[in-house]
């Protein structure tokens, strides 16, 4: 059942009958969706609601979503900038995955997808809250405020 507390989703992608049949798989599952078509219509979406998770179209004419996805990131808002993406696309290749993701995205689901799956991907994402980071939003860190990432790292390891 969908309640005001269900993770708000947005699908940006510039098909319609995509962007509808992800939004009613996804609202039978629990989830709030809205939706853009492009660019524009995303950013006022943001600003308009708070979204948990972005569902981003990679080739969309106008700006892409390699695009978008980089201006997300580079956002002077933190909400916006740590929003999670998981990117769709019909360009489904080895370098255009890892260019996804390099550019800020993620996870990655080329077209065509199962929505079973990229519901998944979704519940897996909205699990981890986003890279190491906490309930609030906020980097997780060890007992002498260190973020759990670099005391990953091999230099830190090998001390």
């Amino acid at each position: 059942m969908m309640t005001e507390k269900s993770p708000h989703i947005l699908i940006v992608d510039d098909d319609r009958e995509i962007r509808d049949l992800l939004s009613r798989f996804l609202e039978k599952h629990g989830f709030r969706c809205s939706q853009a078509a492009e660019g524009r219509e995303m950013r006022r979406q943001l600003a308009d609601a708070k979204i948990d998770l972005m569902v981003l179209d990679v080739m969309m004419p106008g700006e892409t979503g390699l695009q978008l996805c980089a201006q997300l990131r580079a956002e002077k808002n933190s909400q916006v900038a740590r929003l999670p993406i998981i990117m769709l696309t019909a360009a489904g290749e080895e370098t255009d995955r890892i260019v996804g993701l390099e550019m800020g995205a993620d996870d990655y689901l080329p077209k065509p997808f199962s929505p079973r799956e990229l519901l998944a991907r979704i519940r897996a994402v909205l699990r981890r809250g986003g890279p190491h980071r906490g309930q609030g939003g906020e980097p997780l860190t060890d007992s002498d405020g260190e973020p759990w990432s670099r005391r990953l790292s091999p230099e830190r390891r090998r001390r």
